[in-house]
């Protein structure tokens, strides 16, 4: 791929770019578009160099996945992810066998057609996640455990298949796969105590530039030795490079360097899957069953998530929310249709039909994924049925309800300040958030906690906020913070509230909501350090003992 080709698919994927945004669509969705043109007017001439580079994506995508992993929250979320993953997978089977046949695809076509339908793009639903900022929300967190397990299944189906293209059946050879699995994470967790911390100090760390290209190096080295020599996939040497260095005390400044480079091979990625779309003049014939296809996993697919989560005792919204996130088909689907291709077990046409049922559910996935909050508000009365009487996500200390207190809504970074401060002037308050290791550090401390989401209606009828004297929101999601003061507004006594916005027009429309005040951090700092000048002066040692006093109180607080 030369430079002039290279420069035609960044320009139409900007141009497609600002048209989505323009449309108020999700970038995502134009540069599938995008990828779409560009094959329809055989402006790329080399799909392979394009899948190439968009690999590079999908490894930093997994890459900052796993740098940003809490290993210690893996505990609370295996069981339901284990359970979860292959539950989904065997229930679309079998139902995916079924619906498959009735089309008039026979055996063992139908095999591969039915296991490509079982799996979801955990590439697209972590991009997804991480727009919404819900990466470390508990559905979020669920939701990539049983997604990852599924990429594992992908892959031991993909290295079964291989074996029957070579006749080769043995046990031998997936006892092989089980000791490199093992081999694989014993080596993972002994860089990542002894050799990588060493590195990044002694080496790394005295250079900015230095620091970007040893993290660059180290994921794309590693995910290409579990690619190769190891044989397993890109994404899941990715996703290992980055848990190796997530406890590296510069984890997140390397994330922060990576992530633009992410988004723009992220990007090239999508142009290829967008390329995938165009499948000459079969797509109108094919549109029938794809639409079909689509359907049932837009619809089911979801549908067995909740049911398998509802009974595992999971609260409506966290099973309902996961279950968007498998509403579509993965990019292994369609790596198992080329698989059954090349071994004569099915035609091009079901591989194309394949290829188009995802990219539909790609692109309708996502509006669903976007607005799944919106979409649950309106049917949450319905969805009562399904789950169970004692969930496992309503966590309150104590029985009795709480008066004339603070509802903290958010206790991660500011809010244990604030949870500093309400302890030591003996302030009455209760806590509210979903992250299940914040859940196991404050009632460890014994300090009262709902355990939960407060866009939940459920979650927020016990916080007990017509009794409170105040609410305060550190979280940065406006809709979520709009949701409580339509509660409020709703309420005869009105506690006053705090909310914290990410800009000034979302400060605005809290204040137009009722808020009584908002704070917005671009705002706050100028402020402080207008404030601080006035004080200091821009002279003198004020300012720089002002400043030691200040560090220590980070040291030590």
């Amino acid at each position: 791929m030369d430079f002039a080709q290279l420069s035609i698919l960044v320009v139409v994927a900007a141009v497609f770019g600002i048209i989505a945004k323009t449309l108020r669509q999700p970038l995502l969705v134009g540069y599938l578009f995008a990828g779409f043109v560009l094959a329809a007017f055989g402006l790329i001439n080399e799909s392979a160099a394009l899948e190439s580079l968009g690999k590079i994506g999908v490894t930093f995508l997994l890459f900052l996945l796993g740098l940003e992993m809490n290993l210690k929250e893996l505990p609370s979320i295996g069981k339901v992810a284990l359970l979860t993953g292959f539950g989904q997978i065997i229930v679309t089977f079998i139902f995916g066998v079924i619906l498959v046949s009735i089309l008039g695809i026979g055996f063992p076509a139908a095999f591969y057609v039915a296991i490509a339908l079982a799996f979801s793009s955990t590439v697209i639903i972590v991009k997804l996640l991480s727009e919404k900022k819900d990466l470390n929300s508990l559905y979020g967190k669920i939701s990539i455990g049983f997604l990852l397990v599924q990429d594992f299944v992908a892959i031991v189906i993909l290295i079964f298949l291989s074996s029957v293209g070579k006749g080769n059946l043995g046990i031998e050879q997936y006892g092989l796969i089980a000791l490199k699995i093992i081999l694989l994470f014993i080596a993972v967790w002994s860089l990542s105590k002894k050799i990588l911390p060493y590195i990044f100090d002694k080496v790394a760390s005295g250079s900015t530039e230095l620091l970007f290209i040893t993290s660059i190096a180290w994921a794309l080295g590693f995910a290409s030795f579990v690619a190769g020599p190891v044989g397993f996939t890109l994404e899941i040497g990715g996703l290992l490079a980055g848990i190796a260095l997530s406890s590296l005390p510069e984890h997140l400044h390397i994330a922060s360097r990576v992530r633009p480079l992410r988004d723009f091979f992220l990007t090239i990625f999508f142009l290829y899957l967008g390329t995938k779309l165009y499948i000459g003049g079969e797509i109108l014939s094919l549109l029938p069953r794809a639409l079909v296809l689509s359907a049932f996993v837009l619809v089911v697919k979801p549908v067995i998530v909740f049911i398998i989560m509802g009974l595992l005792g999971y609260k409506k919204r966290t099973s309902f929310m996961a279950g968007f996130t498998v509403a579509q088909i993965s990019e292994f689907s369609i790596i198992i249709m080329a698989v059954g291709e090349s071994l004569n077990y099915v035609d091009k046409s079901h591989a194309s039909l394949i290829i188009l049922a995802g990219v539909i559910t790609m692109t309708v996935s996502t509006y669903l994924i976007l607005g799944s909050d919106k979409i649950f508000k309106k049917i949450r009365n319905y969805l009562t049925v399904f789950e169970k009487k004692k969930t496992k996500e309503l966590a309150l200390v104590g029985e009795t309800k709480m008066k004339d207190h603070v509802v903290l809504v958010g206790v991660d970074r500011t809010g244990k300040t604030l949870l500093n401060y309400f302890k030591s002037r003996s302030i009455p308050f209760l806590a509210v958030d979903f992250n299940p290791a914040i859940f196991r550090v404050l009632t460890a401390q014994n300090i009262p906690l709902v355990f939960g989401d407060i866009s939940d209606p459920e979650i927020l009828e016990y916080t007990n906020l017509d009794e409170a004297k105040m609410v305060i929101s550190t979280i940065p999601n406006i809709d979520d913070n709009l949701f409580i003061l339509e509660h409020i507004r709703s309420m005869d006594k009105k506690p006053k509230s705090i909310m914290v916005s990410q800009t000034k027009q979302g400060g605005i429309k809290l204040y137009e909501a009722g808020a009584s005040y908002v704070i917005i951090p671009e705002v706050v700092a100028g402020e402080h350090i207008r404030h601080i000048i006035s004080h200091y002066g821009i002279e003198g040692g004020r300012l720089s003992k002002h400043g030691k006093k200040h560090f220590d109180r980070l040291i030590f607080s």
